[in-house]
């Protein structure tokens, strides 16, 4: 079995189906030493940008067909070199994978082996988009350092702890069964990372601490967190159930599916394709950027406006549901590109609810930082928050704990 060096450096790679985001980090002080993406793999307009940020030095681009994954890694692999950060550096722990589906089976950060990554590939009919780009990283990261700890981060890993009464539909047993079909829940080392902040934020530990944590991105999600431990989220089986998102629908009657075939003549995989990227936002307007829609809102646009209140109504009934599961609320986080910088999102979301314990302070709202912040009055029953996520830092975090003990075996 592969230990791990007596290096602090974790490499923290993303791979999706066409890109592959990575940053570099020393876990001694959590500070990153370069940041790069490499985007339109496999086309002839191929662009990797990398930034140093242990030497400061200037950002570096390369733009030229970059023909799969593997010339992808050995181009990260390169630049990195280039600072002297090379993979091949003793300084170097372990690489730590984003693993968009884990199933049941994963509920922590997993060492890579041969039957791990057998079990993320009988996964991929549950995460046909995700887990085979994952894997694609995965191996071509094994190639470049067989020697070296791979550690599988999950983002499904979080919501395990879902009791079997939120985790369940109310389908055949059997079926569900037989076809892994449950609610999975995404977007979990954002939602860990920051409901553990926010319990810091607030001068308690996780435990103490009940968190609506509303990640707002493209891909948007909520969860209930009861004490550090995930009770219920938002998508389900796949991304697409749940909050209304930049093109995704999230909750629809299933219904639907089956009018769109027998009536509108549509296949499976054109409804498909309409729910998960002709819907949302952009479905609604035109436009999936929050920030365009608040601008057509501001200039009037009947069509915007509607977006954006049907984004909300969603978003309200979410903040709602969960305050009932938990029963005691302490805070409400907002997180990722759109709850952590759409200042009218977060006011319109809890505007009518003082019933609940909930406001925003308008001044305090409109403040802009990178910081964990409150955004709440003091007079608020639950407090209101802006918590930057890092679930690079988190993937990173969790894969060095992992791989630490053989430092000292």
């Amino acid at each position: 079995m592969t230990t791990a060096s007596q290096g602090t450096r974790v490499l923290v790679l993303n791979s999706g189906s066409s890109s592959v985001k990575y940053q570099l980090l020393d876990m001694s002080d959590a500070s990153r030493l370069a940041v790069g993406l490499v985007e339109r793999i496999g086309e002839q307009t191929s662009r990797l940008k990398h930034t140093p940020l242990a030497t400061g030095a200037e950002a570096r681009e390369q733009n030229g067909p970059i023909a799969d994954h593997a010339a992808a890694l050995k181009a990260v692999a390169a630049e990195l070199a280039a600072d002297g950060l090379g993979l091949d550096s003793p300084e170097l722990a372990a690489i730590g994978h984003r693993v968009v589906h884990g199933g049941l089976k994963f509920s922590a950060p997993t060492v890579i082996t041969d039957e791990v990554l057998a079990e993320i590939e009988r996964l991929v009919p549950v995460a046909p988009l995700h887990n085979p780009a994952n894997i694609t990283g995965i191996r071509t990261a094994q190639a470049l350092r067989p020697d070296l700890p791979q550690v599988a981060v999950f983002d499904t890993a979080f919501h395990t702890t879902m009791p079997e009464s939120a985790a369940r539909y109310a389908i055949d047993v059997a079926t569900a069964d037989e076809y892994r079909i449950r609610r999975y829940g995404f977007h979990g080392t954002s939602h860990a990372y920051v409901s553990r902040e926010t319990a810091k934020l607030l001068g308690k530990a996780p435990e103490d601490v009940n968190v609506i944590v509303l990640h707002l991105g493209n891909g948007a999600s909520a969860s209930a967190v009861r004490g550090g431990r995930c009770v219920d989220t938002s998508m389900g089986l796949t991304p697409l159930e749940g909050l209304v998102m930049g093109t995704r629908s999230g909750d629809v009657d299933p219904a639907v599916t089956f009018h769109l075939v027998r009536n509108a003549g549509m296949s499976v995989d054109d409804v498909d394709a309409l729910l998960n990227k002709k819907s949302g936002l952009v479905g609604l307007c035109g436009d999936n950027d929050m920030r365009e829609i608040r601008r057509r809102c501001d200039e009037g646009d009947e069509k915007a406006q509607l977006a954006f209140d049907i984004y909300i109504h969603r978003l309200k009934k979410y903040i709602g549901a969960y305050y009932a599961v938990l029963g005691k609320v302490d805070a409400i986080a907002f997180t990722a590109g759109v709850g952590e910088n759409a200042a009218p999102v977060r006011e319109a979301a809890v505007a009518g609810l003082e019933e609940l314990g909930l406001a925003v302070d308008g001044e305090l709202n409109a403040v802009r930082s990178e910081s964990p912040r409150l955004i709440s009055p003091e007079y608020a029953r639950v407090a209101v928050a802006v918590v930057p996520t890092d679930e690079e830092l988190e993937i990173a975090q969790q894969t060095y704990a992992l791989v630490t003990p053989a430092l000292n075996s």
